[in-house]
């Protein structure tokens, strides 16, 4: 019994040993443990903020679609209007400004709305001849005629030539008005008048342009 038992401790040494020195000779690999990648690992990307890109070792700088550039509304005349209007009326104040007239000008191209006062001339006649004449283009001016405020000549057309009427001198104040009935065609109203006494002088002479309602005026006064 004791023989056995030993035959049987003896095997099972051998078989240590064995186990020993085959576990010796063989490697064993140890899979790798793959690392859960994290989204936050220091990964380099390139910048997105660089100034320049290169091409065969030169610099170029980089353009933007993104320039902040001020907007200014296009106007032709150097100005901004709110309303369109205020535009065509600035241009026209600006030609008019350029083109100014003087009063004398402005009552020659459209007559005189004030009543003109000729003057009061002494004379020993018995009668004076007035007459009268369009002095620029016959182009239709109209005209009353009255004598110390009573109508004459309702309506006289002013031609090219000298046309009028006898007036008998009262003693005093004789007044005569010329009244413009019209501007005729093209305006003003443009006369001429002579006052001629009966012995052929000259008493009075002048011109007018006048606006229509307005009146020319001269006085003789018979001594």
């Amino acid at each position: 019994m004791k023989i056995i038992l030993q035959s049987f401790l003896f095997i099972l040494l051998s078989m240590s040993a064995y186990a020993q020195i085959d576990n010796q000779n063989k490697s064993t690999s140890i899979p790798a443990v793959e690392s859960k990648k994290d989204s936050s690992n220091n990964t380099v990307f390139p910048s997105t903020n660089n100034t320049s890109d290169s091409f065969n070792g030169l610099s170029i700088p980089k353009t933007t679609s993104e320039l902040n550039i001020p907007k200014k509304d296009f106007s032709m005349f150097g100005e901004t209007f709110g309303n369109p209007g205020e535009l065509y009326k600035d241009q026209v104040n600006k030609n008019l400004e350029d083109t100014k007239l003087t009063p004398e000008e402005v009552e020659q191209r459209n007559g005189s709305k004030t009543d003109q006062y000729f003057g009061d001339f002494k004379s020993k006649a018995k009668y004076v001849n007035v007459v009268y004449r369009d002095h620029g283009v016959v182009d239709g001016d109209l005209i009353q005629v009255r004598v110390n405020d009573d109508i004459i000549k309702a309506s006289v057309f002013l031609t090219g030539g000298f046309r009028g009427f006898k007036l008998d001198l009262q003693q005093g104040f004789n007044k005569i008005d010329f009244v413009a009935l019209n501007q005729g065609e093209s305006g003003p109203n443009t006369a001429e008048f002579q006052v001629v006494d009966d012995k052929g002088n000259l008493v009075s002479s002048n011109r007018w342009n006048l606006a229509t309602g307005a009146k020319a005026t001269i006085i003789v006064v018979k001594e």
